[in-house]
């Protein structure tokens, strides 16, 4: 990973504090795209409230990795998340009252959403949670974080992407509803894009959310019912009678299972660490351009019910999921892309699910709203054989990253290299910030290395590690998503991803509503636009030419 350069900021941004942007449509929702008897009740704080507040109160420092995103996320949002679903649905059930009853309820379930980030020095970075003083506020607030609209998809996407920052640190998770024209029919169709913090949580807590929003929201409970679930939600975990004070998910590094205190046993782990980024090989990397602004496209693709039944059956026949074969989907596509450095292989770098490893926290309720991941990598060699059967080369690769992913999934070690990335990316992120804060500041520094030394023990050779791709892996989306639960909201697209810093690249799979889904979203201003473009080309003709059974 290289050092992170952001653009020079004004005094007041310094630690991030940067407003949320007022659409230029939101003036008009309400009488353009819903009907609310009494919208200043609806929006206005509760009457008599005091000056102080004697709501419960929570905080939390960051751990390790959630700084790793916070620190930065500050000056422009990088890895800040998006989630937008597509569907058709009654107007009934997409009206702003209920949303926001709806989002209201959700925000009391999962405190982390309605949090702050308080920063005091890059050591000291917590969370703060004010618990609202009613449900009325409850409402209040969540309408602060709610905009309807009228933008198509493409341009939500890339509003969020390339725009102003939507999120702040005063406001971790927003959501969007946008209509952006009128259908034939009852139903209408509805865009939803469901932002959030990355140090907030990972794309498992994105999709739970979204399953349980619109199982809420596609229920068969009124409005007046969902008001009256909010009261008891709120009674239940903010009211100031409870005895104890709501509280925030722990971070991962403190619910991973306690490292041995003994020395010996700290400088293993810390030498196992070592070892396994040794081990870490790769030549390739796309070739850079600069000179322009970050502009982050998605070019997406989806394959219809049928053929990705086919390919599902001819995976499981292989012996691989379609996880792995993305692996090797990307390996043969740069092969073709990029003739050349075929001695050295092809490193690719994905997230690890780490909950699976995480203790029990009595804190945690019922919220899924925390950030436990690590990360792999799988090695892979770039060069096609001259003469052969292409197809037996990939399943081949495909089954070789299975057996990666899943060594990195069971290793023994793999809970101690976790924390120790999760230390170094810390470090690593608080190095950074300090350089963007000094250069924001308009302070030169001198970054003259210090003279060599000699030493009598032979030098080791450099050894090429460099990442041609991530992978985001979310697997069947339909595992998560039950859809039985809101038969009335008819989803038809689903893309996700993340704000990205300058010259950032990302390709997603996963099967959503029965179809497989592989979107590429990437800076057009970092890399060199042919070889990008043919890469993309060359993933599409793969997918085709291997996956799908003749």
């Amino acid at each position: 990973m290289s050092a992170i350069l952001l653009e020079p900021r004004r005094d007041s941004d310094r630690f991030g504090g940067i407003s949320i942007p007022v659409h230029k449509d939101a003036s008009t929702a309400s009488t353009t795209f819903h009907s609310i008897a009494n919208l200043q009740t609806f929006l206005s704080p509760p009457e008599g409230r005091s000056k102080k507040r004697f709501s419960p109160h929570a905080e939390r420092k960051l751990g390790e990795t959630e700084v790793s995103y916070f620190l930065p996320s500050r000056e422009s949002g990088v890895n800040d998340m998006y989630l937008h679903l597509g569907c058709r649905a009654p107007p009934h059930l997409v009206e702003h009252r209920r949303v926001a009853l709806v989002w209201a309820i959700m925000r009391i379930r999962h405190p982390l959403l309605a949090s702050k980030v308080k920063m005091t020095t890059y050591e000291d970075v917590s969370f703060a949670y004010d618990a609202p003083l009613s449900p009325n506020e409850a409402l209040s607030l969540a309408n602060r974080c709610l905009n309807y609209g009228s933008q198509s998809k493409d341009e939500l996407i890339d509003g969020y992407l390339n725009g102003p920052r939507t999120l702040s640190n005063d406001c971790l998770s927003y959501l969007i509803v946008s209509k952006s024209e009128l259908s034939e029919g009852a139903d209408q169709n509805y865009d939803f894009l469901i932002c959030a913090t990355h140090f907030l949580g990972d794309g498992m807590a994105l999709h739970q959310f979204a399953n349980d929003f619109f199982g809420l929201l596609g229920s068969t409970l009124d409005q007046d019912s969902l008001a009256d679930k909010l009261s008891v939600e709120w009674s239940e975990r903010c009211s100031s009678s409870k005895e104890t004070s709501p509280g925030l998910p722990s971070a991962m590094e403190d619910r991973l299972p306690p490292a041995p205190s003994g020395r010996f046993a700290q400088l293993a782990s810390r030498v196992d660490f070592n070892l396994s980024q040794q081990k870490l090989i790769g030549g390739h990397s796309f070739p850079r351009r600069s000179g322009g602004s970050r502009q982050t496209v998605v070019p997406t693709i989806s394959l219809d019910r049928d053929t990705t039944k086919l390919i599902l059956k001819n995976c499981k026949g292989r012996g691989v999921s379609i996880s792995a074969a993305l692996f090797a989907i990307c390996n043969i596509a740069w092969a073709r892309t990029h003739s050349q450095g075929w001695e050295l292989p092809t490193m690719i770098y994905s997230a690890l699910n780490m909950r699976p490893n995480l203790m029990a926290d009595k804190r945690l309720n019922d919220s899924y709203w925390f950030l436990a991941i690590g990360y792999f990598n799988v090695v892979l060699p770039t060069f096609l054989p001259q003469s052969g059967d292409a197809t037996s080369t990939f399943w081949h690769r495909a089954r070789s990253a299975k057996i990666q992913s899943a060594k990195a999934a069971k290793s023994l070690m793999g809970v101690s290299r976790c924390r120790e990335m999760a230390n170094e990316r810390g470090a690593r992120a608080r190095v950074w910030a300090k350089e963007d804060d000094i250069l924001a500041a308009g302070i030169i520094i001198n970054n003259t290395p210090p003279p060599a030394t000699t030493s009598i023990a032979p030098s080791k050779p450099k050894i090429a590690s460099k990442a041609l791709i991530g992978l985001s892996l979310l697997g069947n989306l339909d595992g998560i998503y039950k859809h039985p639960t809101f038969p009335d909201i008819k989803f038809h697209t689903l893309t996700t991803g993340s704000r990205q810093r300058s010259g950032g690249m990302l390709l997603f799979g996963y099967t959503f509503a029965e179809k497989l889904w592989v979107s590429f979203g990437y800076d057009e201003n970092g890399f060199e636009e042919d070889t990008v473009k043919r890469f993309w080309k060359n993933v599409i003709d793969t997918v085709n030419e291997f996956l799908v059974p003749k």
